[in-house]
């Protein structure tokens, strides 16, 4: 099922939506990292080259392929 969640990134909301378990992820590896969902998002963002919605699905791919 699809989740919408609103965050902040670079001093502005946006809204973003991805399935459960790619927020769940998300949540992990930020916690993981000692950070905030916020600002793992705000990083990814900067890095990305299209979609936000699919640049973080590729990062949660990229981090479970390392695991």
């Amino acid at each position: 099922m699809i989740k919408k969640r609103s965050v902040d990134i670079a001093g502005h909301r946006t809204s973003i939506s991805l399935e459960e378990p790619f927020w769940e992820a998300l949540a992990a590896i930020a916690s993981r990292r000692q950070t905030s969902m916020n600002k793992l998002i705000a990083e990814i963002d900067k890095e990305r080259a299209g979609n936000l919605s699919s640049a973080l699905r590729v990062f949660v791919l990229r981090e479970a392929q390392k695991a």
